[in-house]
C-alpha cells in the first residue's frame, strides 16, 4: 500500500513525500484509516514503527477540514497531545510542522524546565493543535493561560511510559477537564494492566490496533551482549569505538551521575561525548541532542527518561552500558535503532550483578541474545549468585538457624530422656 491510498488531501501527500514517505508503516497503515473514520482507537506498536506519523497525519486532515467548514479563527486549542517527556513534545512538534506544512493548521509545543514566556505568547495568539508534557499543561492551566472545554481530539502518546513516570494522576486531572464529546486516540508501547485499566475508562467502542505482541523488539535490531565486569566497561566502551562502523552510539546508564562519569572519561581520552539526563537544563539538552544528530557529537550518553522522543533516523548503535532492571525498558532503549524500516545494532554490557537482569530480559523477548566472546574483557557468565546479605542480616540469620538447631537438640534429648 501506498500513502496516495490512504484518502489523505493532496496537501498532506505532498509534504509526506517530501520527506521521503512512500509506504506507510504497518501501525500507520492500519490506524490513518480509524482516525479519519472518527472512531477511538487504542493502538499498540513498537517503539521506532511510526506513531507520531500515525495519529498527527490524520489529525492535521481532520483539523484541516474543520477549518475549512468554519474558517473564522478561534484562539481555542481544539487539540490536545499529551505526551511524557520535553523531547518527545519537541519531537511530536517538529512532526507537525513538516507534515503540515501545506495546511493553514496553528500548533505549539510547551513543557516545563525552561522560562514560559514564549510558549504563552504562542498560545495567546491562537492554536489549533497544543503538544504539551503534563506538569507545564497543569500550571498554565491554573494560571488560567489554558483551557481545555473546546477540545475535539485528545492524543495520549507513549501511555506507558506516563505510568512509568507517575503521571497518571496529571492525566486523570487533565482528562476531568475535557469534553466529554472528543475523539482520543491512545498509544503505547506495551499493555500493562494499569494502562488497559486508564484506555477502558478514556476510549469508547474503540478500534484496536496491535502491530506487534507487546514488549518485543524490533526484528531488524541486532542484539548482542558482552559479559564483562563493572570496572572494566569503560574500557570496553573504548575498545568499541575503535571500530569506525559506529559512526553514532547511543549509550544507556541507569543513572545521571554514571552518565555524566562516562561522558567526562571518554572525552578526556578523545572520543567526542555529550551526557543528557534530567538534571541539565532545556538549553543544554537541545544543543547536545543537536550536535549528536549532526555529527559533531559521536556518543550521546543518556538517562533512560531522557532518551524518551530521541528519533534518529540514522542512529546505527545503542549500547546498554548497564542493563536496566526492568526488562520493558530494554525494549523502549532498543527501539531507538532500527527506526523506520532501517537496521541497527543492540549491545549489552552484562557484569555478574546484572545476570538476573539479562535472565529476565530474555524471558521476556523470548530470545536468547548472542554473547560475544572474543574481547580482552571476558567475563564468565557463571550461574546467577544469590544476592550477598548484609552482614547485620546474615548475623541474624545464623543466631535464628543457632537458635533452631539449639530448640531442635533440645527436643531430640528430651525424646531421649523420656525413652530412657
Amino acid at each position: 500500500m501506498l500513502f496516495n491510498q490512504l484518502e489523505l488531501i493532496e496537501p498532506l501527500l505532498k509534504a509526506v513525500s517530501e520527506e521521503g514517505y512512500t509506504k506507510p508503516t504497518p501501525i500507520q497503515q492500519q490506524a490513518i484509516p480509524v482516525v479519519l473514520q472518527k472512531r477511538d482507537l487504542l493502538a499498540c506498536a513498537q517503539t521506532g514503527t511510526g506513531k507520531t506519523a500515525a495519529f498527527s497525519i490524520p489529525l492535521l486532515q481532520l483539523m484541516h477540514q474543520q477549518i475549512e467548514k468554519h474558517p473564522q479563527k478561534s484562539k481555542n486549542i481544539r487539540a490536545l497531545i499529551l505526551t511524557p517527556t520535553r523531547e518527545l513534545a519537541i519531537q511530536i512538534g517538529e512532526n507537525i510542522s513538516a507534515y503540515g506544512k501545506y495546511l493553514n493548521t496553528r500548533h505549539t509545543v510547551i513543557f516545563g524546565g525552561v522560562n514560559q514566556f514564549h510558549q504563552v505568547s504562542a498560545i495567546r495568539k491562537g492554536v489549533d493543535i497544543l503538544v504539551a508534557t503534563p506538569g507545564r499543561l497543569l500550571d498554565l492551566i491554573q494560571q488560567r493561560i489554558i483551557s481545555l472545554n473546546q477540545i475535539e481530539w485528545l492524543v495520549l502518546d507513549e501511555a506507558d511510559r506516563m505510568l512509568d513516570m507517575g503521571f497518571v494522576k496529571d492525566v486523570k486531572r487533565i482528562i476531568a477537564l475535557l469534553p466529554a464529546q472528543r475523539q482520543t486516540l491512545f498509544f503505547s508501547a506495551t499493555m500493562p494492566v494499569e494502562i488497559q485499566d486508564l484506555s477502558d475508562s478514556l476510549l469508547k467502542n474503540p478500534m484496536r490496533v496491535e502491530i506487534t505482541p507487546p514488549a518485543t523488539t524490533v526484528e531488524l535490531i541486532e542484539q548482542s551482549v558482552y559479559h564483562v565486569e563493572k570496572a572494566d566497561k569503560q574500557d570496553l566502551v573504548f575498545d568499541l569505538m575503535k571500530d569506525k562502523n559506529i559512526k553514532s552510539a547511543l549509550v544507556f546508564t541507569r543513572t545521571k551521575h554514571g552518565a555524566d562519569r562516562l561522558a567526562k572519561w571518554l572525552t578526556k581520552n578523545g572520543i567526542r561525548t555529550e551526557a543528557i539526563h534530567g538534571n541539565k537544563s532545556q538549553n543544554f539538552r537541545q544543543a547536545a541532542l543537536a550536535s549528536f544528530k549532526s555529527g559533531r557529537t559521536r556518543i550521546l550518553v543518556a538517562t533512560d527518561l531522557a532518551a524518551r522522543g530521541i528519533d534518529i533516523d540514522e542512529l546505527t548503535h545503542v549500547i546498554n552500558f548497564e542493563l536496566p532492571n526492568i526488562p520493558e525498558t530494554y525494549v523502549h532503549r532498543i527501539g531507538r535503532t532500527g527506526r523506520a524500516g532501517a537496521s541497527g545494532k543492540a549491545i549489552s554490557f552484562c557484569s555478574s550483578d546484572e545476570r538476573v537482569f539479562l535472565k529476565d530480559i530474555q524471558k521476556l523477548i523470548k530470545k536468547t541474545i548472542p554473547a560475544i566472546n572474543d574481547h580482552r574483557f571476558k567475563s564468565m557468565p557463571s550461574i546467577v549468585a544469590e544476592p550477598k546479605m548484609p552482614a547485620t542480616t546474615q548475623m541474624h540469620k545464623s543466631n535464628r538457624t543457632s537458635k533452631r538447631h539449639q530448640h531442635n537438640s533440645g527436643k531430640r534429648r528430651e525424646i531421649v530422656l523420656m525413652k530412657k
